[in-house]
């Protein structure tokens, strides 16, 4: 190998961080802001209620992500379906009809 590929190899493994910059923060095998209820935990340990809403709330962000729906877009499927067809904030005239992608 010579000194150019060694400084070239050398270089990429000096930045290989900037590759994972965009990936998902995982907190063992789930999205980390699934788990975000943890961090209530620290302060009760002994409360099953928080134990049971940890779990299922894993157990449920856990299966949309296996139907292909992260944290982010569950969230935002969520929002559109409590907030449902009308837009209020837009004037009558500007108002398009709400289209559902999903």
């Amino acid at each position: 190998m010579s000194a150019a590929e060694e400084l070239e190899n050398l270089q990429e493994k000096m930045n290989w961080h900037w590759r994972n910059s965009m990936r998902v923060v995982r907190f063992f095998a789930f999205d980390a802001r699934a788990a975000f209820i943890g961090i209530f935990l620290l302060f009760r340990l002994t409360s099953w209620r928080l134990w049971l809403l940890f779990i299922g709330n894993l157990v449920f962000f856990r299966y949309l992500e296996n139907k292909g729906l992260t944290v982010p877009a569950a969230m935002r499927n969520l929002r559109a379906w409590i907030v449902g067809v009308e837009r209020p904030g837009w004037v009558a005239v500007k108002r398009r009809k709400f289209t559902d992608y999903g």
